[in-house]
């Protein structure tokens, strides 16, 4: 199971990044906070472990790998 920031938070990125690379002072570009966090379960690992996940769960998981 894990949750956290989106992929899609980490594309935002690139362009901080860029502005270091062209010299501007981290303390200087805003801090940007994640947008939407992403609860993904993998079905798989916990049947391995002998983990049962709730329905509830499951439902409330964006991604469920089977």
């Amino acid at each position: 199971m894990s949750y956290g920031p989106s992929p899609q938070h980490f594309r935002s990125l690139v362009p901080q990044i860029d502005k270091i690379f062209k010299g501007a002072k981290p303390a200087d570009i805003p801090v940007e906070l994640p947008k939407k966090f992403e609860l993904v379960i993998n079905l798989n690992t916990a049947k391995l472990l002998g983990i049962t996940i709730p329905k509830p769960i499951l439902l409330r998981a964006d991604q469920v790998i089977r």
